[in-house]
């Protein structure tokens, strides 16, 4: 992957940071969820190298499929990719284990075959198989930064296409107003769904937000389709906003006049906004977002606004 030769405007030196206060806050509040409690040696030290050596031929045993795409230069980065390795074995995925290790618990979930639903306010209503959608999409390879609301951070090569081409085939009625994302719901695959919270997992943004042209659908990573861990075979990337808004292994798209309600907004309103956007000058409740540590490196920076996509999105927002 090649990376920019002139630093961004956005661009900032490393500095120290993130306390690891704010680490076990998180595991604090996932066991007041009732959830499995988050393994500490992985969120402070990521995996060592034993693991990354089981991720890596975890990887290669699931034959994922090389995908065809142009790099799109426009959107490169201030800082090495985080390595294959690691960005497999440290996932959010609540539907399989509140902890980081979901690869180890995602052998049971089937992604093919797999079909995404679009419906609601919208003048072409379809459901598509994952093969024909991709089928008329020209695939790009874009390089983002991806910000935790945990405070922890890593920059990854997806591969995809801009969400508003979806919204273009579907032709939106003037009136809505929002976009509904929904996942899966397999109680029998994915074991987390067997507990009494708002499943499926779903999620939301304006209809401008979705328009953006940083909104990225992404159906590969690495060069080759998406792992189950990393939420195959369709998700969402949002870079600008905390992790969480970007719903993985996504079935349904809703076109609606009314905000839907989202999942950790449902649980947790008062820290776990619907907006989310990167703001190093809003701390969450009970940790600051004033900075941020590398997964890969443990290299700690400072948070920037909106992740340092601000040129792209400050518009839509009264900041």
């Amino acid at each position: 992957m090649m990376l920019i030769k002139i630093k961004p405007g956005w661009f900032l030196p490393e500095h120290e940071a993130t306390p690891e206060s704010v680490f076990s806050n998180r595991r604090q509040f996932i066991k007041k969820l009732g959830l499995a409690s988050i393994s500490g040696a992985a969120l402070l030290s990521g995996c060592g190298k034993i693991q990354q050596e089981q991720v890596r031929q975890n990887l290669e045993a699931a034959n994922l499929r090389g995908l065809s795409f142009t790099p799109n230069p426009k959107f490169t980065l201030d800082r090495p990719l985080t390595s294959e390795s690691v960005a497999a074995t440290y996932n959010n995925f609540y539907e399989f284990s509140s902890g980081k290790e979901v690869w180890r618990n995602v052998g049971s979930f089937n992604p093919h075959p797999w079909s995404v639903e679009i419906s609601g306010m919208v003048n072409n209503p379809q459901t598509l198989a994952i093969e024909d959608l991709l089928a008329k999409m020209p695939l790009e390879e874009r390089l983002y930064r991806h910000r935790c609301v945990e405070a922890w951070a890593m920059a990854v090569p997806w591969i995809g296409f801009p969400l508003q081409a979806m919204i273009t085939q579907a032709d939106p009625k003037p009136a809505a107003k929002y976009v509904k994302f929904s996942t899966f719901y397999r109680p029998n695959e994915a074991p987390l769904q067997s507990k009494g919270y708002p499943w499926p997992y779903t999620e939301g943004l304006t209809i401008e937000e979705a328009a953006n042209e940083l909104t990225f659908v992404a159906v590969g990573i690495y060069g080759h389709e998406l792992p189950k861990q990393h939420g195959a075979p369709i998700r969402l990337v949002l870079p600008w906003k905390y992790g969480f808004k970007s719903i993985k292994s996504i079935d349904k798209i809703e076109f609606t006049d009314q905000k839907p309600a989202t999942f950790w907004n449902t649980l947790v309103p008062s820290e776990y906004g619907f907006e989310a956007n990167v703001n190093p000058n809003i701390p969450h409740p009970r940790w600051s977002q004033a900075t941020e540590r590398m997964i890969s490196t443990g290299d700690r920076r400072k948070t920037l606004l909106y992740n340092g996509y601000g040129e792209y999105v400050a518009d839509l927002y009264n900041i």
